[in-house]
């Protein structure tokens, strides 16, 4: 078991416990950080897809999205690209932003490893301009660490 701080983290670990269904465990990860952030319209997962170099759509909440998005592209792009998380007060300003959900107003993008290789990215948006600090971002980045054992 991973050592955990947050209680969102400490949430996530225990739904996950002897769930070995990728698809399920993702599900559950992304329904459990859309209902514990306030002023959160999207959050879900772009897993990526090395037979088309793609960072493919996966399980989420909020409105329908984008399904492909090439490594470099967008903040999830870039995100996965350069394999670091990312806040973005105004996705408007961000140059390359891919406008999924013309609501969002800011987002925040953390990797998600597997075995010490990138993954994928976990990709939280909100309709408030500036609403992730790096107080989210600590907590994504535990609730990744937690689910890389489970991915």
């Amino acid at each position: 078991m991973i050592n955990v701080e947050s209680l969102v983290a400490k949430q996530l670990e225990s739904l996950l416990e002897e769930e070995k269904n990728v698809i399920t465990n993702l599900a559950n990860a992304s329904a459990l950080i859309f209902q514990s952030y306030e002023n959160v319209n999207w959050a879900g997962f772009y897993i990526y897809n090395s037979e088309t170099n793609e960072l493919d759509l996966g399980p989420f909440q909020g409105n329908v999205a984008c399904m492909h998005i090439k490594p470099g592209s967008g903040v999830v792009g870039t995100a996965f690209e350069k394999k670091t998380s990312i806040i973005v007060p105004d996705v408007h300003e961000f140059a390359g932003h891919i406008a999924c959900d013309a609501n969002s107003k800011s987002e925040l993008v953390v990797p998600l490893f597997k075995n010490d290789e990138i993954y994928g990215v976990i990709d939280i948006d909100s309709p408030s301009l500036d609403r992730f600090s790096s107080v989210e971002q600590e907590e994504i980045e535990e609730l990744a660490v937690v689910l890389s054992e489970h991915v």
